[in-house]
């Protein structure tokens, strides 16, 4: 029988779901606006049904409600065939997890106290779990790690300058968006296989963001670390940000470890420093001054760790934008490569605005590519290659 493979992707404002037969999506869609006007948007090559309706308020109470309202669908939509596995993204595996591996109640009791290194997305990671747990309770559960990609940086990449002892705990860099940074990998293996042995820099630019530098197919830096919040500016987390202003909050400001949590992560960023939005859109077409300097501030941080993860690099052979914004914002792309002859690549401002694959002019030394990331396809490989273990006589 062809195994029927779920992912599902449980972020902090959304839940992105795909259902694969025989490696061919038949459905997917998400469930989007959660906290804030959540939808489910279904698009079934099943039976041709799609569905784009507002969620009432029982069933977007939290991911897990949103994802009881969905599941059955799904299983109606496959009339009695079982789901064979369900994949699911995972943000945080710690030190111990560098593969996809199969869940028990052990691994969830582990991945359930690395919570508070994200507590933005394992949270509803797990919450994913449990749902599909309960709705395909004879299927395979597994979980893919977006911190697996990055687990053989070179130890300078992987260490804060503190006691070794922390280190040793797991105080480390971490780096994150590996699944992402995974499939571009994949990408380029297949179809460039040049810039994938070269020295390439990643940037997954969306509502959280993040770049990496790669050289053949190997994280060697990100500029993310023991926590999601470090590095570029996102849609409402702060990104770098000296460790002596978390101590000025706590002690001058007198705010709680908690408010501390809920500026850092809800209300900086793209959405703070604007005091308009976090969605890079509204931001583009706004008057207001304030969203003009946030995407300012964006625009520099991103050329700032260009200029860093070239150095981690010794150069550039190609970079990739991916990621809702880098997929999607030929602004962006523009303002990033501007007067960047320096670093060895120009862009071309039609193909810019057309998004094509390649945006480079022909001169450019460096290659510039647009990369669409699918997440979805990477947890699908993973969950794949598990089922095939699974199942293939020792």
């Amino acid at each position: 029988m062809v195994p029927v493979i779920l992912v599902l992707n449980s972020g902090s404002s959304s839940i992105k779901f795909s259902l694969y037969q025989d490696e061919a999506e038949q459905i997917a869609g998400q469930i989007s606006g959660l906290g804030a006007e959540p939808r489910l948007d279904l698009l079934s090559r099943i039976s041709g049904k799609t569905i784009d309706r507002a969620l009432n308020s029982s069933e977007a109470r939290s991911h897990n409600t949103a994802l009881q309202a969905l599941l059955p669908v799904i299983d109606e939509e496959l009339g009695g065939r079982p789901v064979t596995a369900v994949g699911h993204r995972v943000v945080h595996g710690g030190t111990d997890h560098d593969l996809p591996l199969k869940i028990t109640d052990e691994i969830m009791d582990e991945l359930r106290a690395l919570e508070p290194l994200a507590p933005l997305h394992q949270p509803h990671n797990l919450a994913g779990i449990e749902a599909a747990r309960a709705t395909f309770p004879e299927a395979i559960q597994t979980a893919c790690f977006d911190t697996a990609f990055h687990r053989k940086h070179p130890w300078v990449n992987d260490t804060f300058a503190l006691p070794r002892s922390l280190y040793d705990e797991g105080v480390r860099r971490y780096g994150f968006h590996g699944l992402s940074y995974e499939y571009i990998c994949e990408h380029l293996k297949q179809n460039d296989p040049t810039a994938y042995s070269g020295r390439v820099i990643v940037a997954h630019l969306g509502n959280g963001a993040s770049m990496c530098a790669i050289h053949g197919g190997q994280s060697i830096g990100s500029t993310m670390g023991f926590t999601a919040l470090d590095g570029l500016p996102m849609g409402t987390r702060c990104g770098q940000l000296d460790p002596g202003v978390v101590l000025y909050l706590l002690t001058t400001k007198g705010m709680s470890p908690n408010d501390v949590s809920d500026l850092l992560y809800k209300q900086s960023g793209l959405k703070g420093l604007s005091g308009v939005s976090q969605d890079m859109r509204t931001l583009t077409q706004s008057d207001d001054p304030r969203a003009r300097e946030a995407i300012d501030y964006y625009v520099f941080r991103i050329r700032r760790e260009l200029g860093a993860m070239a150095a981690v690099l010794g150069g550039i052979d190609t970079i990739v934008f991916t990621g809702g914004i880098g997929e999607n914002s030929a602004l962006i792309r523009r303002r990033v490569c501007d007067s960047q002859e320096w670093l060895g690549f120009e862009i071309d401002p039609e193909l810019n605005e057309a998004g094509a694959l390649r945006i480079s002019t022909e001169k450019s030394k460096i290659s510039a590519m647009v990369i669409p990331t699918n997440e979805e396809e990477m947890i699908r490989r993973h969950t794949s290659a598990l089922l095939s273990a699974e199942t293939t006589p020792a």
